[in-house]
């Protein structure tokens, strides 16, 4: 029987899960990393009314998580923007309803990110709470059996290899891997597959930076709060201006503040990167890609700036690809040097 094989990230702005796999298609799904907390599990509303959220119960509340939850009143982010952010039952509610979307009673290896400032820190504590069996609402259960956490560009970079065909080569090339996400701005240096530690590195400089100081711009400008950083996020990946006050709100004047806080993260990267002339590979993905890469091109003028398609899902895409191989090679053996039939079955 084949082992099933899942991966999770989440993120401080999307959880990205996978939903199957399929020759070498991944298919992968994503909803906001926001949880909205309540007493009681969510009642059941009309065919018409109906959202699609599920709640998690986690200790003595319930989470609901899922496409729909802005649609939920007062909903506010959950995903805490600290380093110990995996504790939280918010981080907990977010994991398990991508596991109650998945629609897998029983995974038998999970691969989870990490930010690579936290991998050392947190893998092995983050490995043992996926471990186990999960409530995942509406009197559901997942039992995963085993989990493993990696650094979130890693899975960029096995996704990156796979797409352009350079597993056979990649492993004797240099890589830098840029991951400016929500909440941190992450990259790894690898030799081969295997991360170079000491020039890798992430810090609290994301795209959720860009988004506050624009609002409080707005703020300034309009002589009230403004805090619907969803449409400046829309403003700033498609040109659609937020509406405010019935009118159409021009963004476009603060383009130079995004621009200095990606010019400012890809500044201290570059403090940690020993050799740039070595590296043969420089892999932008995640979801502020689009607007860091300006910053990462003039960093690197003399680079070819390597992206991938949906740069959102390059991570859990090798997470998927790495459980898949470890499932292979790793996991796989035990069962098949056991030989023997299940008590009570013909052979």
């Amino acid at each position: 029987m084949d082992l099933i094989v899942r991966a999770v990230d989440v993120g401080s702005g999307n959880t990205k899960y996978v939903v199957g796999t399929e020759g070498t298609e991944i298919r992968c799904a994503s909803f906001p990393s926001i949880a909205y907390p309540s007493a009681s599990e969510t009642q059941a509303w009309s065919a018409s009314e109906r959202r699609k959220t599920v709640s998690i119960p986690i200790g003595h509340l319930f989470y609901e998580v899922g496409p729909d939850v802005h649609l939920v009143a007062d909903s506010v982010r959950a995903t805490q923007l600290h380093d110990e952010y995996t504790d939280t039952p918010e981080y907990m509610a977010l994991l398990r309803g991508a596991l109650h979307l998945m629609k897998q009673s029983r995974i038998d290896l999970l691969v989870v990110g990490l930010p690579v400032a936290l991998l050392h820190l947190k893998k092995a504590a983050l490995e043992k709470a996926m471990t186990g069996t999960h409530e995942v609402g509406g009197g559901k259960t997942v039992t995963v059996v085993k989990a493993l956490a990696v650094a979130q560009p890693q899975g960029a970079l096995a996704h990156y290899a796979s797409v352009h065909k350079k597993m056979a080569t990649i492993g004797n090339e240099q890589s830098l891997i840029i991951d400016p996400g929500s909440r941190t701005f992450d990259w790894l240096v690898a030799r081969g597959m295997r991360q170079v530690q000491k020039q890798s590195h992430s810090f609290n400089r994301g795209m959720s930076d860009v988004l506050r100081l624009i609002a409080a711009e707005i703020s300034k400008d309009i002589g009230s709060p403004y805090r619907d950083l969803d449409a400046i996020d829309l403003a700033l990946r498609t040109g659609k201006q937020p509406v405010i006050f019935q009118k159409s709100y021009d963004i476009t004047r603060f383009m130079p503040m995004a621009e200095a806080v990606a010019q400012q993260a890809v500044s201290a990267m570059k403090q940690y990167i020993e050799s740039p002339h070595s590296l043969q590979n420089i892999i932008l993905v995640g979801g502020g890609a689009f607007l860091f890469k300006k910053a990462v091109k003039a960093a690197f003028p003399n680079h070819k700036i390597h992206e991938v398609k949906e740069p959102m899902f390059a991570n859990v895409r090798g997470f998927q690809l790495a459980g898949q191989n470890y499932a292979r090679t790793v996991m796989a053996a035990p069962r098949a040097d056991q030989g023997a039939t299940p008590s009570g079955s013909k052979p």
